[in-house]
C-alpha cells in the first residue's frame, strides 16, 4: 500500500525523502535551526526543491551552518559565495545570511537559545498541531509568524518576511501542517 504524504512534495525523490524524514519533525537544536534559517533565507521567490537541489553546496560555502563562523564571514567571504555556483549567487541574500547569523547570536544570548525564542511566541509555549484535510486549506502566514517575522525585522533580520517565516515554522516543527490522511501526521 502506498503511503500517503502531503501533495506539495509531488513524486521527486529528493522532495519526498524531505517530507517524509525533517519537514515538520520538532527541531530543538540551534544549529539545525540556523541551517533552516540560511536556507529559508536564500528560498525567497524560488521554490524549495531549488534550495533542496543546493543543500550541501550551501553546507559547505557556509561552514557547515557554523553560525559563529558565519557570523566571521567578511568582504572576501562575500566574493568567494558570489562566486560559487553551487548556490544562489544573490549579493543581498548572502549579505543577509551573515547578518542574520550575527543577530541569531544576539537572540541566543538573551533567550538561553533560539529555539527557546521561537516558542515564546506560542501558547503555551508549545508547537502548534493544525488538522487540515486538503494543502488548499493551509495559510501561508499566521498571526504567530506575524509576530516572530515583525520582531525579527525589528531585530535587523533581512529576508524574513511573515511567509518565510511560516514555512520556517512549518519546516521546524513548530506548525505542523501535515494534512490529515498523511503518514507523518502527528495527532
Amino acid at each position: 500500500m502506498e503511503k500517503i504524504r502531503c501533495g506539495w512534495c509531488g513524486t521527486d525523490p529528493l522532495y519526498v525523502k524531505y517530507h517524509d524524514e525533517e519537514w515538520g519533525r520538532l527541531v530543538t537544536d540551534d544549529h539545525k535551526m540556523f541551517e533552516f534559517l540560511v536556507l529559508e533565507g536564500a528560498q525567497a521567490g524560488l521554490s524549495w526543491i531549488t534550495i533542496l537541489r543546493r543543500r550541501e553546496n550551501y553546507r559547505r560555502a557556509f561552514a557547515g551552518f557554523d553560525v559563529e563562523k558565519v557570523s566571521e564571514f567578511t568582504g572576501e567571504d562575500i566574493e568567494r559565495l558570489i562566486a560559487d555556483e553551487g548556490i544562489i549567487r544573490n549579493r543581498k541574500k548572502i549579505e543577509a545570511a551573515i547578518s542574520n547569523a550575527k543577530l541569531f547570536i544576539e537572540i541566543q544570548k538573551e533567550y538561553g537559545n533560539f529555539c527557546d525564542y521561537l516558542l515564546s511566541f506560542f501558547p503555551s509555549r508549545k508547537p502548534i498541531v493544525n488538522h487540515w484535510k486538503t494543502i488548499n486549506e493551509i495559510p501561508a502566514t499566521s498571526e504567530i509568524s506575524d509576530a516572530v517575522s515583525r520582531d525579527m525585522k525589528k531585530r535587523g533580520f533581512k529576508f524574513f518576511g511573515s511567509t518565510i517565516c511560516y514555512a520556517h515554522l512549518q519546516a521546524v516543527g513548530y506548525i505542523d501542517d501535515h494534512i490529515e490522511d498523511c503518514h507523518c501526521k502527528k495527532n
